[in-house]
C-alpha cells in the first residue's frame, strides 16, 4: 500500500482552503464545489427505476414520521394483505396450468392436447415456486466448526428478540443477507468475508443486529408467498420481452407481446407499491434492532461504512489485477500470500480521510445511495438512527473473543482471499 500524501488548495468556486487526496474526489465542503462530478450509472430498466423511486420516496415519509413522534411498529395493513391477495392469484395461475395441462393430454391424447398440454405443464414447471437454493457445502460453517461464531450470533439474536440461525454461510461478497430455506425452514446468515473484514467488532455486531432482526419484522416482500410470486412474474415478463432485431414475422410477435408485456409490468409495479412500504419499515426497524444490540454509534459508523464500499471494492481489484499482471509466477505467488489481501483492505480502509465519508454522505443525499432498490437511501436510515437518545451496546465483543472467531473464520478467509487473487473481484 503506498503512502498517501495530502495536499492543501484553494477551491475554485469560493477559495476556501481544501484538503485533497489524490485517491479520492477533491471537493469544497463550503460551496460543495465538485461533490458529485460522476455522473448517475444509468438505470435501462424502467421497474429497477420506478423502485428506486418508491424506495425513496417510501423512505422520506416513514422517516418523517419517526422525525414527527411515530410509531416504526411491524405491523400487516391492507397494502400487505392485499400483496398476499395478488401473490397467492399468480400461484394460482401456476396451478391452473398444471391442472389444464394434465387434463389437456388426458383428454386430448392424439389430438391438439399432445401439443397444448406438454406446453402448458412447461410453462406451469418455470412459474413452479422456487425454494431458496443451500449454499454449496465447502463454503458453510456448522456449529460445530465455529462454536464462538454461532454463540455470538446467538447472542445477538436474543436481543433482536429471535432465535439464532441453522447455518451460517461465507463467500466473497461485499455483502451479508439471511434467508429461510427449504420446507423446515432453517434459517441460513450468509457473511461476506470482504465486508466482514473491513468492521469494527462493534460494527460486525450491529451488522449481525440488522440481518438477523429480519426474521421478526415481517417483511411483507420476503415472505415465502409474495418472494415466490415475484419470481413467477418476473419469469412471465421474461418470456414477453420484445425479440431485438426482429424480423417481419417476429415484428408482429413482438407487437402481439405488448399488452401481456404492459400488464405483467403494470402488477410488479403494483407489488412494488403495496409491499415497499413494509419492507422499507423493515429496514428501518432492523436498523434499530442493530442500535440496539452493538450501539447507535456503532449502527452508525456501519451506515457509513456501507457508503464507501465502492472504494473497499476498487482495493480488491486492484490487488486481484497486480497478481493477474505478475503472469503465471507472480499469479501463483500472490496466491500463495494471498492472506495479505485483508491486512492491505483494512489499510485502506483505515486511511479514507473523514471528508470522503461526508463527501459520500451529501451525494448519497442528492442521488438517494441505497444498497438496492428495497431498502431505504442509505443517508435516511442513518438519519433515522439518530432520531432520539442514544442506544448503549447490549452485545460487546473482547479481543479474547474475537481472536476465537477469527481463528474459526481462518479457512474461509485463507479460501475467499485466493479466489479473489486467482478469479479477480466481482462482488
Amino acid at each position: 500500500m503506498r503512502t498517501v500524501e495530502e495536499k492543501s488548495q484553494a477551491c475554485p468556486e469560493c477559495g476556501t482552503e481544501i484538503r485533497v487526496d489524490s485517491r479520492f474526489v477533491a471537493w469544497c465542503a463550503a460551496c460543495d464545489w465538485n461533490v458529485d462530478p460522476e455522473p448517475p450509472e444509468p438505470q435501462r430498466d424502467r421497474l429497477e427505476r420506478v423502485r428506486r423511486a418508491l424506495a425513496r420516496r417510501h423512505g422520506e415519509k416513514l422517516l418523517a414520521e419517526v422525525t414527527d413522534g411515530g410509531s416504526l411498529r411491524a405491523r400487516r395493513d391492507a397494502s400487505s394483505l392485499l400483496a398476499f391477495g395478488i401473490a397467492l392469484t399468480v400461484h394460482g395461475v401456476t396451478v391452473a396450468l398444471a391442472l389444464g395441462g394434465v387434463w389437456w393430454l388426458v383428454r386430448g391424447w392424439g389430438g391438439l392436447g399432445t401439443v397444448g398440454g406438454p406446453l402448458m405443464l412447461m410453462f406451469a414447471w418455470a412459474l413452479r415456486p422456487r425454494a431458496v437454493r443451500m449454499p454449496t457445502e465447502d463454503a458453510v460453517l456448522r456449529r460445530d466448526d465455529a462454536p464462538e461464531l454461532y454463540a455470538l450470533v446467538d447472542e445477538v439474536a436474543q436481543v433482536v428478540g429471535t432465535r439464532g440461525v441453522d447455518r451460517v454461510a461465507v463467500d466473497a461478497e461485499l455483502n451479508a443477507s439471511v434467508m429461510v430455506q427449504g420446507v423446515r425452514g432453517q434459517r441460513v446468515l450468509t457473511l461476506g468475508i470482504p465486508l466482514w473484514e473491513i468492521l469494527t467488532p462493534q460494527q460486525r455486531v450491529a451488522l449481525l443486529g440488522h440481518e438477523l432482526a429480519h426474521y421478526s419484522n415481517g417483511d411483507t416482500r420476503h415472505s415465502l408467498v409474495v418472494s415466490t410470486a415475484y419470481h413467477s412474474l418476473t419469469t412471465w415478463r421474461y418470456f414477453f420481452l420484445p425479440i431485438p432485431n426482429p424480423s417481419m414475422v417476429e415484428m408482429v410477435t413482438n407487437l402481439l407481446y405488448v399488452v401481456p408485456q404492459l400488464f405483467l409490468h403494470g402488477v410488479l409495479t403494483l407489488l412494488d407499491h403495496l409491499t415497499l412500504r413494509a419492507t422499507q419499515r423493515a429496514e428501518y426497524l432492523a436498523d434499530r434492532e442493530a442500535a440496539r444490540a452493538a450501539s447507535t454509534e456503532a449502527a452508525v459508523a456501519l451506515m457509513d461504512r456501507l457508503l464507501v464500499t465502492a472504494s473497499a471494492r476498487g482495493a480488491l481489484r486492484r490487488e486481484a489485477n497486480r497478481a493477474a499482471l505478475g503472469g503465471p509466477r507472480g499469479a501463483r505467488r500472490a496466491e500463495a500470500g494471498a492472506e495479505q489481501i485483508w491486512e492491505l483492505l483494512t489499510a485502506h480502509m483505515a486511511s479514507i480521510p473523514p471528508y470522503e465519508y461526508e463527501r459520500q454522505r451529501r451525494v448519497g443525499a442528492r442521488r438517494g445511495h441505497s444498497v438496492d432498490s428495497t431498502h431505504p437511501p442509505t443517508h435516511l436510515r442513518r438519519s433515522c438512527l439518530l432520531v432520539g437518545p442514544s442506544a448503549p451496546a447490549a452485545v460487546v465483543t473482547d479481543e479474547e473473543r474475537e481472536r476465537r472467531i477469527a481463528a474459526e473464520l481462518a479457512g474461509a478467509r485463507t479460501a475467499v482471499a485466493r479466489r479473489i487473487v486467482r478469479d479477480g473481484f466481482d462482488g
